[in-house]
């Protein structure tokens, strides 16, 4: 054997000599160091499946296991709750060796008390270490790629050697911990899932007393999504971005899951529960359900699903409460820096009307609820006061977490001073927190929608933080829950968290308390001010996309202005720019944070729809070349309007060497109309000339396409006739003076004049 060989075999075998485990390593009596994790499992609000764990912390993570768990059974313990805990689910090797002795166990924590740690425990998962009991055999090996199910079932409370030992209610931390021995390694945890469980109480046991009153619990329900809509036209021409809504709104789709559970709940909670609904989808949806074809000219699949979604969330709304999103969900704020408050007064005003014509519902009067439940001083200033002349605006009631207020204690609404008073309604940031999942990992596997989340959203943690706020707070609190805008728990989760709060209410230890009563009621503190987090402006839509919607702006409201109804029965300028505002809106909306390259996308539709409308004005390329007469004859212009409304125009010609442009009146369109305007000219001398024609309005917007005339003249223009005159006179006057010359000269010749040669010269005296 060579030196290099035996080193080598001296090394695996001290490596293996240190790593492996005693005897009984999957006993309960196993020391705890060699299945100790060297870094915190996953939490279970984020996903159910978890990631593998590495051997050694700050290096690469090899990958041995992953564990899916399908099912957690009781979500949420009660006196009436079977007496054990039941996983199920699969393991699965996705290592690139095989895995010996897979065994798994539930273990618990310490119940948590004070709310802080439970805070802490929805950041990272709280230790689970107080009872390790009897690991159970899931398989006794695994090759690459193998997966096994399993089911695992343990008594909740008592001493078997699988118990978890639980006396008593609390909000206890849970681990499902997997052990294996992979290949040249020792038997180490490969894999591991953190959650809470919530425990009111302990089946044939102790159940937690109420404390108090019983908290006062509402719950928005988001109906939204990120804007898909291109144009809106009559039927079968709305255009989509994509067909993603058709899935979304079939079965076991998104936003039919959302629906779904919401009619589930609304029998036993319809005070408590309200839809947010972003008005921006609901016309969306509206669109489709009269046929529409996606960008790039196929035609929409879900026409006959959108009917179906939209006339069952009418039915459900139905006296039922309401509230609107700001259209396209926009960001509020970012519409305030980028000074589009014509737009930001559009997104909350507009929406309201929109749901009232297609749900037949009254949406809450004079409510905002804000991307991130924040706002900064400006904005919130714009947003109360009321705009001129148009009575009832100007927002009364607002929903904000607690991060965007200062000096509002308590959980009650409070009031917030001022020229316009306006009472703030406090969102419960703990629970819905959880709901949206931890910032620790990315937000594509959170509870934001993403094209590449693949895996399902756990609201565990949320439910328990649900079940301590009533069960161990409770006295009167307000508990105002706000899953994320565009949520994706699957729909069992939906359900799972509403139950819970149901058994809360059935229970005493929650009231239900609605959305309008929070709004409406007088706030005993009204000194409280707005605050806006330093880390809620690094996530706004970013000054690119406001400059360049900033811009568009601009550019739409120099066509408007140039614009002019014909009569009654034709388009008004507003209903051709209506749907434009609406499209940048969608460039705003705030589910593009963190995502520009969608921002940008939104942008280019917006940009080609104002292009399409201001190309609908134009100059009509002649046929042939332009003759003309003469030097101060016309330029024929072919002017087309192809809009409702009458315009207004300016024809600019680019200079041109040869010809001089002479000034011009603006001109204007009718509707539909064409006109032939001839564009005074003066031409400087013969030749062909190629003369570049554009319309804009009077502010300098461009419509239509640059069009380049080729002009031909044989004529000479006045300047030139006037050099041509004074050189001809010049000319006269200079041969008339030659030949007087000559004249005068000839004369003295033959005269009486005498000649030089006989003049002798005189003589100077002495």
């Amino acid at each position: 054997m060579s030196l290099k060989k035996f080193v080598c075999t001296a090394a695996v075998a001290a490596f293996l000599v240190i790593t492996a485990p005693p005897a009984g390593a999957v006993e309960q009596s196993q020391p705890d160091g060699i299945d100790a994790l060297p870094f915190m499992p996953e939490p279970a609000t984020q996903v159910w499946a978890t990631r593998s764990l590495s051997a050694q912390p700050g290096q690469p993570q090899p990958q041995f296991l992953r564990l899916d768990i399908d099912q957690l059974t009781p979500r949420f313990v009660t006196g009436d709750s079977p007496a054990t805990v039941k996983i199920t689910g699969r393991i699965v090797n996705v290592g690139d060796r095989k895995v010996s002795d897979i065994v798994l166990r539930l273990e618990r924590g310490e119940p948590l008390e004070a709310e802080d740690d439970l805070r802490k425990a929805l950041r990272e998962p709280a230790a689970a270490e107080a009872v390790q009991p009897r690991f159970t055999q899931v398989a006794s090996e695994l090759e690459s790629g193998q997966q096994k199910d399993f089911t695992l079932e343990v008594p909740l409370r008592g001493t078997e050697p699988t118990s978890l030992e639980v006396e008593r209610p609390g909000i206890y931390p849970i681990l499902a911990n997997v052990n294996g021995r992979p290949d040249y390694g020792g038997q180490a945890r490969l894999a591991a899932l953190s959650t809470l469980l919530p425990v009111l109480g302990v089946p044939g046991g102790e159940t937690k007393g109420k404390p108090g009153a019983g908290a006062q619990l509402t719950v928005l329900w988001p109906i939204a999504d990120r804007p898909r809509l291109v144009r809106l036209g009559g039927e079968g021409r709305s255009e989509l971005v994509d067909d993603e809504l058709a899935a979304s709104l079939s079965v076991n789709g998104r936003l039919y899951g959302l629906l779904q559970a919401y009619e589930q709940a609304i029998a036993s909670m319809s005070t408590a529960m309200c839809v947010a609904i972003d008005p921006d989808l609901l016309r969306t949806v509206q669109a489709m359900s009269t046929g529409y074809t996606v960008r790039g000219g196929a035609e929409g699949k879900g026409r006959v699903e959108a009917k179906l979604w939209l006339d069952r969330l009418k039915l459900a709304v139905t006296g039922r409460c309401v509230m609107a999103l700001p259209y396209a969900d926009a960001d509020l704020v970012a519409l305030n820096r980028a000074k589009l408050s014509t737009m930001r007064t559009l997104a909350v005003s507009d929406g309201p009307k929109l749901i009232q014509d297609v749900l037949s519902v009254r949406p809450l009067p004079n409510l905002v609820w804000p991307e991130d439940g924040v706002l900064d001083q400006s904005t919130f200033d714009e947003l109360v006061t009321p705009v001129p002349d148009r009575p009832g605006t100007g927002v009364k009631s607002l929903l904000l977490d607690p991060t965007g207020l200062a000096d509002a204690p308590g959980t009650a609404p409070v009031g917030i001073g001022g020229k316009n008073p306006v009472t703030a309604v406090k969102i419960d940031s703990m629970v819905s927190d959880a709901l949206q999942g931890s910032d620790s990992r990315p937000r594509t596997l959170s509870g934001v929608a993403a094209p590449v989340e693949s895996q399902p959203v756990s609201v565990q943690n949320a439910l328990a933080v649900l079940v301590f706020r009533a069960g161990w707070q409770g006295d009167g609190r307000n508990v105002l829950v706000a899953p994320p805008r565009r949520w994706h728990a699957p729909l069992p989760e939906m359900t799972e968290f509403l139950a819970a709060a149901q058994k809360l209410l059935a229970g005493g230890y929650a009231t239900q308390t609605g959305l309008e009563q929070l709004t409406a009621a007088t706030p005993s503190v009204t000194t409280a001010k707005v605050a806006y987090p330093a880390e809620a402006g690094a996530r706004e839509i970013s000054p690119v996309i406001t400059n360049s919607v900033a811009n568009q702006g601009v550019e739409l409201n120099g066509l408007v202005a140039a614009m002019q109804q014909e009569d009654s029965a034709h388009a008004s300028p507003a209903d051709l720019s209506g749907p434009l505002w609406l499209g940048l809106l969608r460039v705003m909306s705030g589910a593009w944070r963190q995502n520009e390259e969608g921002a940008r996308s939104a942008a280019v539709i917006s940009q080609g729809e104002i292009d399409a409308l201001t190309g609908m004005v134009g100059v009509t390329q002649p046929n042939s070349p332009i003759l003309l007469g003469s030097g101060d004859s016309p330029i024929p212009v072919t002017i087309t309007n192809k809009l409702d409304v009458r315009v207004t125009v300016r024809i600019n010609l680019a200079d041109t060497p040869g010809i001089r442009k002479l000034d011009l009146a603006d001109q204007v369109l009718p509707a539909r109309g064409e006109r032939v305007v001839r564009v005074p000219v003066e031409v400087l001398r013969s030749g062909r000339f190629p003369v570049t024609v554009r319309l804009t309005t009077p502010e300098g917007v461009p419509l239509g396409d640059t069009v380049k005339l080729e002009v031909s003249s044989s004529a000479y223009g006045t300047i030139t006739v006037i050099v041509t005159v004074i050189a001809g006179i010049a000319l006269v006057l200079l041969s008339g003076r030659r030949i007087y010359k000559r004249v005068r000269a000839r004369n003295g010749e033959n005269g009486e004049a005498p000649s030089i040669e006989n003049v002798t010269p005189e003589k100077s005296s002495a």
